[in-house]
Order: C-alpha cells, then sequence, then structure tokens
C-alpha cells in the first residue's frame, strides 16, 4: 500500500511540471486562473509548515518540490497581469 502513497506523491507533486516548463517558455497565462494559483500555492505553503511543525520528511518534500514548480506559474501570472497583457 505504501507503494500506491509514493506513487500518488509522485504524480501529485510532478503534476505542475508541464505547465510549469510551457509558461515559463511561453510566458502565455491568459487561460489560468489567477485565483486557483493563488489559492493552491497558499495550500502548499500551509502543507509545508504542517511538515515543518510535524518534523515530517516526505510532507517537507513533496510540498517542496510541488511548491517550486507551481510558484513560477503564479509570479509570471501576476506579473502579466500587472503589465496588463491579460
Amino acid at each position: 500500500m505504501s507503494n500506491i502513497g509514493f506513487l500518488a506523491a509522485l504524480l501529485t507533486t510532478f503534476s505542475f511540471l508541464p505547465q510549469a516548463i510551457l509558461t515559463l517558455r511561453t510566458r502565455k497565462t491568459d487561460e489560468i486562473s489567477m485565483t486557483m494559483y493563488l489559492m493552491l500555492n497558499l495550500g502548499i505553503i500551509c502543507w509545508l509548515l504542517y511538515g515543518l511543525s510535524l518534523n515530517d520528511l516526505a510532507i517537507v518534500l513533496a510540498n517542496s518540490v510541488t511548491l517550486l514548480f507551481s510558484l513560477p506559474i503564479l509570479l509570471v501570472k501576476g506579473r502579466n497581469k500587472l503589465a496588463g497583457f491579460e
């Protein structure tokens, strides 16, 4: 059963990588929801803080990597919005 958990963590963590690569390459974010990515990144930060409070390396690592892939999308989206590209 732990293999299922490991696979789930791997898939959900790395699911942001294709979007991050595409967003950083094209800088197009007009079809990405700012609210969704803001809420998502805040949730990831909360999970990261929770993992740190429990000293749980699995939670900390999974959410650190997820934040590494998800945060750049939010930052490009915010920059585009501020620059009036959307």
